[in-house]
């Protein structure tokens, strides 16, 4: 019976593997790999790589900066109503992408809520490489928040105290002591918004459109070549599988990365008199 049991749950293991795994298998045998690196070096898909970098980079270096400085805060301060925030910022990780998109157009468009205001301005932001960045930024950044809140949570206060006794000022105690201790949930943070921002579509198309070379990014180039150029969209589709497995073993190697650097700057952390 035992033996009977261990079989079958063998079974549900093997067919969870070959339904996960076999698609993205299959993206790497319908073309050959010359015809793997001829697609991916078409203008459409350079198009779409330097779109998507250069958005992405950006929206990453706002949603960090902002990010990082708004989790210490919710992860540190104690005030009625912290636990309804944490939940509103984590609401765009459960909203579908189109809802995404149709309220940025609700917010930024001409007749948006702020629409009249970014007019005045001669500020058009759909189908714009801005909106990119907003449209990726927006449901990247509560990956990140969400991650960073939990990992700030879980330094010891009693080290903060200490920090703040020895003379250190807060900012500091921020660089020097809470940064370090959590730079391996930050890390794994970073990395998990940038796979999503990378593979934002729905939000994206809605708010910024998909033309080459200006908004369109390698998920939206997927979708656009699908009909022109099937060879192009496998041939993106297995780049971004790539790109996804070296975000989930960075997300493995991450803690032996930050262990040393992490408890290097902690015993070097100065006093205020430094």
């Amino acid at each position: 019976m035992r033996r009977a049991f261990d079989i079958a749950l063998a079974a549900a293991a093997g067919l969870a593997l070959a339904f996960l795994l076999l698609p993205l298998l299959a993206l790497f045998v319908r073309i050959s790999p010359d015809e793997l690196l001829a697609a991916l070096a078409s203008d459409a898909a350079l198009d779409a790589l330097w779109v998507s970098l250069k958005t992405g980079l950006v929206a990453h270096v706002f949603v960090l900066g902002v990010g990082t400085p708004a989790a210490y805060f919710l992860a540190t301060k104690r005030f009625r109503g912290r636990g309804a925030l944490i939940t509103l910022v984590e609401l765009p990780l459960v909203l579908p992408p189109a809802v995404a998109g149709i309220a940025l157009l609700a917010l930024f468009s001409r007749r948006g809520l702020l629409g009249a205001e970014l007019d005045a301005l001669g500020v058009q932001l759909p189908l714009t490489q801005a909106a990119v960045v907003i449209a990726v930024a927006f449901v990247a950044a509560p990956f990140y928040v969400r991650q960073a809140v939990a990992s700030f949570e879980t330094v010891d206060p009693t080290l903060i105290d200490a920090s703040r006794t020895l003379g250190a000022s807060p900012a500091r105690t921020f660089w020097r002591v809470a940064l370090p201790l959590s730079a391996t949930g930050l890390g794994a943070g970073s990395a998990l918004a940038w796979a999503r921002g990378t593979g934002e579509f729905g939000a994206t198309i809605m708010f910024a459109g998909s033309l080459q070379g200006v908004t369109q990014t390698l998920p939206l180039a997927i979708y656009a070549q699908l009909d022109i150029d099937p060879d192009v969209a496998v041939a993106i589709g297995a780049l971004l599988v790539l790109v996804s497995l070296t975000v989930l073993l960075s997300l493995k190697l991450l803690p032996s990365w930050t262990r040393f650097t992490s408890a290097s700057l902690i015993r070097s952390a100065p006093s205020g008199s430094s």
